[in-house]
């Protein structure tokens, strides 16, 4: 095991070591360590590391080391997918250049006024933006990049899954061809490395392990759900286990409003981000679940990138993961700076505690199963708080109009203290019992090390199913297959999440290169092709449609010649 290696064994610069130790940082992360020679080398970098790991600073550092300030032109260039990123980057530049008054950074981003990033681009030698922006300064002329010398892609998968490869390319072929070229990236899709083959000279490749890094100190969990039972599975589970700071992670802007929604019915704090709110509010959200005034907070996954709070103890997967990568970059947002964490993913149906014994073996931790809290372990838990509550004041003492108060019910209404007490606790916290009602799971999933026997036996079982009456389903063409490593229990997971249909209505599943064809009960075809819209299976966007049968389409052909 490599020893960790300090800030000052990397020899920073004195007003960069200084600012290092403001910030409260000793020790480099796996990341920094490795990028940063790197970088100063001149060398073309991709970097393959979860959020969390410290990034920014792994490029900020050599980046504010390369600029020439005796030229007033655009040396840096940070590329970031969403505003939220390109601020966080920002302002972590921005703490780092503390004591170098001569590093003019300019955050670039959509949401802030044109005419105020006009003026500050005259004197900047460093940009921090988005892809969109930067494109809308390029075309007005007030953003000129041929004296860069690095260009940097944060987040770099992720711009590319928000449809910005045309915008980069773009960006990238204004720049001068001698130039360093940096990336970050949590996964590597084949986009990526197209990018690094047109841009990128024998670019040094650095891995960190995201299982070691990122899942080290988070206790995993799943919690299994019937059917169609998730939001009352989790108004159960929240009311149990109360979080002190929570993300709750959707996989749809829709279903994020949704969840938001129901959280505030039931009167939780919560807020809520996704990719159609406007900046400022995003923005308010962020600033209120920062600073404590909600405890919950339900993202989507490209919204959640630019989150940068230290102290979130639960990591809800409302929706179960599209991916591993996905399942590892969400639960990093907790168990950050040396601090433990909780993840719970809730599974609807046994289909997705399948995925999940997948994403288990992928990542080598052990995710355990939680039971569905009950009422009446919420109510006992809610007593033993307001037991806590009623000691800490008789602790601090008790003002004496109070105990005035009690005698006068005990000598006038001839009532005994044990009978006051009840009496007051009941008006007092009666309110602050939530009505809630128990979901039960008939059946729990068998376990990991049973999972396998469980499916051989279920896949011989339906290969000699007499049962099993084509006619009575549908065939569904989706285009996602073999290629994308996508797998039958991919495609029911993100059918059962979508539409909330039991996986006993999918019946056959066949996996081809590019797609796969499902079949669905009649009666839930439509419905499924209607619900499966902006879908992502595995990370990729997917389309899903009645697939017409190839023998009823060469029948028709044929019928068309003879005429």
């Amino acid at each position: 095991m490599n020893e960790a290696i300090t800030f000052s064994q990397l020899k920073l610069i004195p007003e960069i070591q200084a600012s290092i130790e403001e910030m409260g940082f000793d020790y480099a992360t796996p990341i920094q360590s490795k990028a940063i020679p790197f970088i100063r080398s001149g060398a073309d970098v991709i970097g393959r590391s979860q959020t969390g790991t410290g990034k920014t600073l792994a490029f900020a550092i050599p980046a504010i080391e390369m600029l020439d300030f005796s030229k007033q032109e655009i040396q840096v260039l940070v590329l970031c997918p969403t505003r939220e990123l390109a601020r966080q980057a920002y302002q972590e530049t921005k703490n780092l250049s503390k004591y170098l008054k001569k590093v003019n950074c300019v955050a670039i981003y959509g949401g802030d006024s044109m005419e105020k990033q006009f003026i500050k681009l005259k004197r900047a030698n460093m940009i921090i933006g988005t892809p969109g922006r930067i494109m809308d300064h390029m075309r007005r002329d007030t953003i000129k990049l041929d004296a860069v010398k690095a260009v940097i892609l944060d987040e770099a998968d992720e711009m590319l899954s928000m449809g910005f490869k045309e915008d980069i390319e773009t960006i990238l072929s204004k720049t001068p061809q001698q130039k360093q070229t940096i990336m970050f990236s949590a996964t590597m899709p084949p986009e990526i490395l197209k990018l690094t083959n047109e841009f990128q000279q024998n670019p040094k490749i650095i891995e960190i392990d995201k299982a070691k890094v990122t899942l080290e100190n988070i206790n995993q969990n799943y919690i299994e759900t019937p059917i169609g039972k998730k939001r009352e599975v989790l108004n159960l589970f929240l009311n149990y286990y109360n979080p002190q700071r929570a993300i709750i992670f959707c996989n749809t802007k829709q279903m994020s409003e949704e969840t938001f929604e129901f959280l505030r019915q039931n009167k939780f704090r919560a807020e809520c981000i996704h990719g159609d709110l406007k900046q400022a509010q995003r923005l308010r959200a962020l600033d209120a679940f920062k600073s404590g005034v909600v405890k919950i907070l339900v993202a989507t996954d490209v919204a959640a990138r630019g989150i940068d709070v230290n102290d979130i103890d639960y990591v809800i997967n409302y929706d179960i993961p599209q991916n591993t990568e996905y399942y590892v970059h969400r639960i990093g947002r907790t168990a950050r700076a040396g601090k433990s964490g909780i993840s719970v993913t809730l599974c609807s149906g046994k289909r997705q505690v399948y995925v999940m014994f997948d994403i288990a073996k992928a990542v080598k931790s052990e995710i355990k199963s939680l039971p569905i809290p009950t009422c009446k372990q919420i109510n006992q838990k809610n007593m033993h708080r307001q037991i806590d509550n009623v000691i800490k004041l008789l602790e601090n003492g008790v003002s004496a109009e109070y105990t005035q108060m009690l005698n006068h019910l005990k000598c006038d209404y001839d009532l005994s203290s044990d009978e006051i007490a009840s009496a007051i606790l009941q008006l007092q916290f009666q309110d602050s019992y939530p009505i809630l009602e128990d979901v039960y799971l008939s059946k729990p999933t068998l376990k990991k090390k049973e999972h396998k026997k469980a499916a051989d036996t279920k896949r011989k079982s339906k290969t000699v199913s007499k049962s099993y009456d084509e006619s009575n389903y549908s065939k569904l063409l989706i285009n996602i297959g073999k290629k994308s490593k996508a797998a039958p229990n991919h495609v029911v997971g993100a059918i059962t999440e979508r539409t909330n249909i039991s996986g006993k209505d999918i019946g056959k599943i066949q996996m081809f290169d590019s797609y796969c064809i499902v079949s669905i009960k009649n009666s839930l075809a439509n419905e499924v092709v209607k619900k499966m819209i902006g879908c992502k299976i595995c990370g990729k966007p997917v389309k899903t449609e009645i697939h017409k049968d190839k023998k009823a389409t060469n029948t028709a052909k044929k019928k068309k010649v003879k005429l």
